[in-house]
C-alpha cells in the first residue's frame, strides 16, 4: 500500500514536470510565433510602401505622360470637334498602340468634317450666288427685313426704286423705319407730302401688321404696288412692283368709261328705261326678231293741236309741247311703261313687254297711268292759262289690251323696237273716238280692271277694218279715289256687288235705292231669325 502511495507520488512529481517542460516550450514557441508576426507586418509595410512608391514613380514617369496626357489631348480635341471647331490638330496619330489607333480614328473623322464643311460652304456660296442672280433678274424690287426689323437681302431694283436719283444709300444693317423715312423727306413719296410723320407712322402701321397690297404715289409720277408678308420667324419679306403703266391704263379705261357711261346715259333718252337695261343686261339681243305677246297699248294725243299750233309761235309751241312730253313721260315710266314712241303731238305706249306683271295688272297699271295724266293735265291747264295761253292743252286717250307683235322691225342697220298688230289699231281708233278729257277703253280692258276701276259703258263704235262694232267704256276714276272724293261706294265681295254714285242720283233715285237696301236688310234680318 505504502509503495503504491510512494509510485503515485512519483508518477505526480513526473507528470508535473512534462507538463511544466511543455508548458514552457509552448510560450518559447508563442513567443518566437509573435515575433515572427511582427517580423511579417513590417516586411508587408515596407513592400507595401515600396510598391505604392515605386507605382506612383511608373504613374509618374511613364503613364502619365505616355497614356493619360494623349487621352486628355484627344479628349479635348473631341470637344473641340463636336463644337465645329475643324482648325484642331488631332494629337498622337503618329503612335502604333491603341490610342494611336484612337487619335487615327479621330483624325479622320476631322479631314471628313473638314471636307464636309469646305462642301457646304461651297454650296452656300453657290446658293447665295444663284439667290442673288434670281434676286437681281426679278422685274419687282425685293428686300427681306429681320425680326428686328433690318435689312437682311434686297436687289439692287429695290435700291433704285426707293430712291430713284442715288441721293441716298440703302445698306445692310439699315432699319425699314429709317429708309421709309429718308424717302419720306425727299420726296419720294407723293402723299407723304406735308405730312412726313404722319405717314411715317402709318407706313410703320402697315409694315408692322401687314393686311394686303397697298398702292404708293411716287413723287415722280410713277404708282407702286407694295406686298408685305410675315415669315414664321418674324422677319418681313416685302416685294414692290411697279404697276405705272397698269395705273395709267386704268385710269384710260376709266376715262373711257366714264365717257361711255355719258353716252350711255344720252343714248337712254331714245329708250325706254325697259327696253335700255334689257339690251344692257344682255336679256335682250340687238337682232330682228319679234313674237306675238298680249299686251296693253296706250294711245294719246292733244285735241286741236293743229289750232293750238296756229297760235302759237314756233318757240313757244316747242316749249309747251316738250313740257307736256315731259310732264306724261315721267308719269309713265313712274308706271313701269314701255315708251314706243312720240308721233308729234302723240304718246304711243304699251305695258307687258320687255317686262310684265301679268295681263290684268298691266292693263291696270296702264289704266292707273291715264287716270294720273288726265289729273295731271288739269293741274297743267291752270298753270297754262297762268303763262298766257288762252286754249290750255286737252288730250284724248284710248286703251286696248290685246295680242300684238312686239320686237325689232326695220333692217340689221337700223332698227325699231316697236309694236305692230290689231291691237295696236284699235288703241288708236279709240283714242281717235275719244272726247278732249276722256279714257276710252275696250272691252276686254275694261275686263281686267273693272274691280279697281269705275267704268261707264259708252255704247259700240264702228272702228275701220273690224267687221263688228267695238263695245266701249269710258274711264271714271278708280274706287279708291271716288271714295275718297265723292259720293260713290263701292263694295264687291263673294256674293254681294254694290255700286252707288251718290253725287250723280237724283232724288227719285236715291229713293229707290233706299228701298232696294232696306228691302235686302229686311230679308237678310228674316234670314237670320230663321237660323
Amino acid at each position: 500500500m505504502q509503495a503504491n502511495n510512494s509510485l503515485v507520488l512519483r508518477l505526480g512529481e513526473e507528470v508535473a514536470e512534462v507538463v511544466l517542460t511543455a508548458q514552457n516550450s509552448s510560450d518559447a514557441a508563442a513567443a518566437r510565433a509573435a515575433q515572427a508576426i511582427r517580423d511579417g507586418q513590417l516586411l508587408l509595410l515596407l513592400i507595401t510602401a515600396l510598391s505604392v512608391t515605386g507605382a506612383a514613380v511608373i504613374a509618374l514617369l511613364y503613364v502619365a505622360p505616355r497614356v493619360v496626357r494623349p487621352i486628355e489631348d484627344i479628349t479635348a480635341a473631341m470637344s473641340g470637334l463636336a463644337a465645329g471647331d475643324t482648325s484642331i490638330d488631332v494629337p498622337g496619330r503618329d503612335r502604333s498602340d491603341e490610342i494611336g489607333r484612337m487619335a487615327e480614328a479621330l483624325g479622320v473623322f476631322r479631314d471628313t468634317a473638314i471636307e464636309v464643311q469646305r462642301a457646304n460652304l461651297r454650296e452656300i456660296h453657290e446658293g447665295r450666288r444663284r439667290l442673288a442672280v434670281a434676286i437681281e433678274s426679278i422685274s419687282e424690287a425685293l428686300s427681306l427685313y429681320d425680326p428686328e426689323d433690318r435689312l437682311v437681302v434686297f436687289n439692287n431694283k429695290y435700291r433704285t426704286l426707293l430712291h430713284p436719283d442715288g441721293g441716298a444709300e440703302i445698306s445692310q444693317g439699315m432699319t425699314f423705319e429709317s429708309i421709309v423715312r429718308q424717302s419720306a423727306e425727299r420726296g419720294y413719296i407723293k402723299e407723304a407730302e406735308g405730312r412726313v410723320e404722319e405717314w411715317v407712322q402709318e407706313r410703320m402701321a402697315r409694315h408692322r401688321e401687314p393686311s394686303g397690297s397697298q398702292v404708293q404715289q411716287r413723287g415722280d409720277g410713277r404708282w407702286i404696288l407694295v406686298s408685305e408678308r410675315k415669315t414664321d420667324d418674324g422677319s418681313t419679306v416685302a416685294v414692290y412692283s411697279d404697276i405705272t403703266e397698269l395705273k395709267q391704263r386704268e385710269n384710260q379705261l376709266a376715262n373711257k368709261s366714264r365717257a361711255l357711261e355719258h353716252l350711255s346715259s344720252q343714248l337712254a333718252k331714245y329708250l325706254s328705261p325697259q327696253v335700255y337695261e334689257s339690251i344692257f343686261t344682255g336679256k335682250q339681243e340687238v337682232k330682228i326678231a319679234s313674237r306675238r305677246k298680249k299686251l296693253t297699248v296706250f294711245f294719246s294725243d292733244i285735241a286741236g293741236f293743229t289750232e293750238t299750233a296756229d297760235r302759237l309761235e314756233s318757240e313757244d309751241l316747242t316749249r309747251l309741247l316738250n313740257h307736256y312730253l315731259t310732264e306724261m313721260s315721267a308719269i309713265a315710266l313712274s308706271c313701269g311703261a314701255t315708251i314706243d314712241k312720240y308721233v308729234g303731238d302723240a304718246i304711243v305706249i304699251f305695258f307687258g313687254d320687255p317686262e310684265t306683271r301679268g295681263v290684268n295688272e298691266d292693263a291696270l297699271a296702264c289704266v292707273e297711268m291715264a287716270i294720273a295724266m288726265r289729273k295731271r293735265m288739269r293741274e297743267l291747264q291752270d298753270v297754262w292759262r297762268a303763262s298766257g295761253i288762252e286754249r290750255p292743252l286737252q288730250c284724248r286717250i284710248g286703251i286696248n289690251t290685246g295680242y300684238c307683235t312686239v320686237g325689232n322691225f326695220g333692217s340689221e342697220d337700223r332698227m325699231d323696237y316697236t309694236i305692230i298688230g290689231g291691237g295696236v289699231n284699235l288703241a288708236s281708233r279709240l283714242e281717235s273716238a275719244a272726247t278732249p278729257g276722256e279714257i276710252l277703253v275696250s272691252y276686254e280692258t275694261y275686263a281686267a280692271v273693272r274691280d279697281r276701276i269705275r267704268c261707264k259703258e259708252r255704247g259700240p263704235i264702228s272702228v275701220k277694218g273690224i267687221a263688228y262694232p267695238v263695245a266701249t267704256y269710258q274711264v271714271v276714276d278708280a274706287y279708291r279715289n271716288l271714295g275718297a272724293e265723292r259720293g260713290f261706294i263701292h263694295e264687291e265681295r263673294p256674293s254681294l256687288k254694290l255700286d252707288l254714285d251718290l253725287d250723280a242720283m237724283s232724288a227719285d233715285d236715291r229713293g229707290g235705292a233706299a228701298d232696294v237696301l232696306r228691302e235686302a236688310l229686311d230679308r237678310l234680318s228674316s234670314l237670320d231669325r230663321a237660323i
